[in-house]
């Protein structure tokens, strides 16, 4: 697992070699990953180090530098970029001088923002903010499976997700998992598990509105273009009765198939999929689905999803 946020790193562990080879030939947000942990210093110091030289920088735009996530480009930003030469003991103009080249490799894919796909989706950015973690993780999906399980009194128990992903950027390491319960869900009581391929990282939660973040942690750093296989779950249960269950797409591509299973003391009279271009547009492409009589589930598949959001719904009766 690579530094992130205020964990230093110490300074004999840091490869040299590696470092003069990234300030040679980039990209930038690796080269100063590097130079970060080669120093140990962690963000809170640097910003502490800038500020002290008259130069006002968050501490959330520094990790989204080292990220990969932004790009340093206003006449303020690249006075920090020079001072951070100096604090951490590089050679004048090695880290601008990446700056001058374009971004390497292909853009990355058109996304939408989580309070375009969900109705927390400001709970879901303050967390990440809070996390020093970008909106866009860097990856986007290639293909997802997902299964989830409504218990006896019908609350969501579980979900369960195996996705192949493929990186937009360099240095990828981690997937956000974006939880929102059902009313009444008590976040602090979710538990996420890593399955395959993967293991679990922080995990935070916004009590008020039912929304937990968990980071998944990969056994490889990813270069753009790479594509990752892992599976994680997710143990809920606290919850209300729930009536849907929906998935927000950030990017365009990819399939997505959902499985919704019903315990055989709370059945539904009916399940339909629909999807949403937002969480308050009405509901479009209604289609009925037949729960099977042995299994108690009814699916969904989508072999190329569009930005917006796509679920299945049912009645009580």
């Amino acid at each position: 697992m690579r530094p992130t946020g205020d964990t230093p790193v110490p300074a004999d562990t840091a490869d040299a070699a590696d470092l003069g080879r990234l300030l040679r030939g980039g990209p930038f947000h690796l080269a100063l990953r590097a130079a970060l942990a080669a120093r140990g210093l962690p963000l809170h110091r640097v910003q502490h180090r800038l500020a002290a030289r008259g130069i006002k920088l968050g501490v959330t735009s520094l990790s989204y530098w080292q990220q990969g996530a932004r790009r340093p480009r206003h006449r303020e930003s690249l006075r920090a970029v020079s001072a951070l030469e100096e604090i951490l003991e590089l050679p004048p103009g090695s880290l601008l001088r990446l700056l001058a080249d374009p971004d390497p490799g292909p853009g990355r894919p058109a996304a939408r923002p989580y309070r375009a796909l969900v109705s927390v989706g400001a709970a879901v950015e303050g967390l990440l903010a809070a996390m020093e973690l970008p909106a866009d993780g860097g990856l986007h999906s290639v293909g997802h499976h997902e299964r989830v399980r409504i218990g006896p009194d019908g609350e969501l128990c579980t979900r369960e997700s195996q996705q192949i992903v493929r990186a937009h950027r360099d240095g990828v390491d981690r997937y956000l998992a974006v939880h929102h319960g059902d009313p009444g869900c008590d976040a602090a009581r979710v538990e996420v598990t890593a399955y395959e391929n993967c293991r679990t990282g922080r995990v935070r939660c916004h009590p008020e509105a039912g929304v937990v973040v968990a980071e998944l942690l990969f056994d490889a750093r990813l270069r753009r273009g790479d594509t990752y296989v892992f599976g994680y779950g997710i143990e809920d249960g606290t919850g209300a009765r729930s009536t849907e269950y929906v998935r927000g797409f950030s990017y365009a591509g990819g399939q997505y198939m959902l499985q919704v299973r019903f315990d055989e003391a709370a059945l539904p009279v009916r399940c339909h999929r629909f999807a949403r271009t937002s969480p308050a547009a009405p509901r479009t492409s209604l289609t009925d689905l037949t729960p099977s009589g042995r299994h108690r589930a009814v699916h969904l598949v989508e072999q190329a999803v569009r930005p917006g959001i796509l679920g299945i719904a049912w009645d009580w009766g």
